[in-house]
Order: C-alpha cells, then sequence, then structure tokens
C-alpha cells in the first residue's frame, strides 16, 4: 500500500534552480559533442529520406517531402532528447553516481530535484529543436518569424516526454530496461505520428491511434508553423500536452518518492 506521505501534492519551491544549473554546468563540458549527437541522427533522416524518397515523391501535404519530414524531424528531436536525459542521464545521477543521495542531504527535498530533472530535460529538448532548426533554416526552408515559436513547443514537448522518461526512471532496475520505453513507446509513436508521411493517409484504425498520441499534437503544431501558418486549434493540441506531461510528472514523482524514501 502507498502511504499517503508518497501521493501528496508536489512541493513546489525555488529550491529547484541550482540542481538544475548543475546539470547545466556539467552538460557545458561536453555541450559540442551533445549537440552534435543530437543533430546527426534526425539530419541523417532528413538527408536519406528527403532527398532518396523526395525523388519520388515531389510534394507531401503541399510541401516538398524533404520539407515535410524536416517539420516532423524538429518535434522527433525534442522528444528523443529529453527522453533520454530523464532516462540514461538521470539515472546516472540517480542510481549510479547517488548525486541525487549527496543533494537531497542538503537542505533540499526530492521534489527539488526532481523537478530540477524535469525542467532539465526540457531545456535539452529546446537546445535540440534550436540546433535542428538551424539545419532546416540552412536547407532553405521553415524561413518565416512563425518558425521561432516551435522553440517554446519543444520545451512543452520535452516536458511531456521527459515526465514519461522519469517514470521509466523510477522503475528501471537497470539501463537496459529503458529498451523497452524506446522500442514499445517511442518507435511506434514515431511511425505513426506523421513524421515520415501524412496521418490522414492511414487506415481509420490507426487514425484514431494518432489522434490519442502526444507526438501527434506536437505536429500538428510544427508543421503548420514552419510553413509560415498559424496551425489550427493550439489550445487543444497545448492541453493535450500539457495533461499528458503533469500526470506522468505527477505519477514518476510518486514512484521515485516510494523507490528512495520508503
Amino acid at each position: 500500500m502507498i502511504s499517503a506521505s508518497l501521493i501528496r501534492a508536489p512541493e513546489l519551491s525555488l529550491r529547484w534552480i541550482p540542481v538544475w544549473r548543475r546539470n547545466l554546468l556539467v552538460w557545458r563540458k561536453l555541450a559540442i559533442a551533445a549537440v552534435l549527437g543530437n543533430i546527426a541522427d534526425p539530419l541523417l533522416y532528413m538527408l536519406a529520406l528527403g532527398y532518396g524518397i523526395g525523388s519520388f515523391v515531389p510534394e507531401v501535404g503541399g510541401m516538398k517531402y524533404i520539407a515535410f519530414i524536416g517539420t516532423g524531424m524538429v518535434c522527433q528531436s525534442a522528444m528523443f532528447t529529453s527522453s533520454f536525459e530523464a532516462m540514461y542521464s538521470a539515472f546516472s545521477r540517480m542510481h549510479v553516481q547517488r548525486t541525487w543521495e549527496a543533494i537531497i542531504n542538503a537542505p533540499l527535498s526530492l521534489d527539488d530535484v526532481m523537478l530540477a530533472e524535469w525542467i532539465w530535460a526540457a531545456t535539452k529538448s529546446v537546445i535540440s529543436v534550436m540546433a535542428i532548426l538551424a539545419v532546416v533554416l540552412l536547407l532553405g526552408f521553415g524561413h518565416s518569424w512563425l518558425a521561432i515559436w516551435v522553440l517554446p513547443l519543444g520545451f512543452i514537448v520535452g516536458l511531456t516526454f521527459g515526465a514519461f522518461g522519469l517514470v521509466m526512471n523510477s522503475l528501471a532496475p537497470g539501463y537496459d530496461f529503458f529498451t523497452y520505453f524506446f522500442t514499445l513507446v517511442l518507435t511506434p509513436m514515431l511511425l505513426l505520428s506523421g513524421v515520415f508521411f501524412p496521418v490522414e493517409q492511414m487506415p481509420a484504425a490507426l487514425r484514431g491511434v494518432a489522434q490519442v498520441l502526444p507526438l501527434s499534437h506536437a505536429i500538428d503544431i510544427a508543421r503548420p508553423l514552419l510553413s509560415g501558418r498559424v496551425p489550427d486549434g493550439i489550445p487543444l493540441h497545448i492541453a493535450v500536452l500539457l495533461g499528458y506531461a503533469f500526470a506522468a510528472y505527477y505519477v514518476a514523482l510518486v514512484l521515485t518518492r516510494r523507490r528512495l524514501l520508503k
């Protein structure tokens, strides 16, 4: 049975900021390699599929195929970056290096550490989105003032998938456990959310699945923005993303309290 102390509401304070700053200072030592890593995978997808398949499929949804896939890669990069940070990196700090244990022996609580990790994962998403956006612009797409709004969108996507990652982190006995999430959740979501082809072309059952996937809602905002159009249904899409984010974060917080404070 889970005690009332574990399911209490999150304790909010500004004490998370030094923990967030600590993660930033550590990341700065490896910033170049980290940014290049964030760019490499989506860039390869854009170039290989964008120009390869794009030579057979001139336009998709009124866009050149490389532009179509590039707008999806922006959200894909945010999803994978925040997920990786909230799982592998957070697990290293929590379980392997025992950094969390050292921090909560100071005048900080586990809630402060968790909030810092959540915000840090979202921050990493923004950094990744900035890098991919720069590539998209260099390739000649996304030249609209509306494109700047994909940066706050990247933060929201980072909150959503960072929270999912923290749930997995709270349950993981080791690094291999995270493979389940990448294989069974992120990869199907990548294929069903409209990154590589329009959702409208899928069978009705799969379209229904796509409508509840958070990545689909992110792409429904990002693709019009990078095309120079104001997206439809922005409040709904943002509400879905934030709903997933806050619900998953609360679950992660409760499970992490049970793991570390029992």
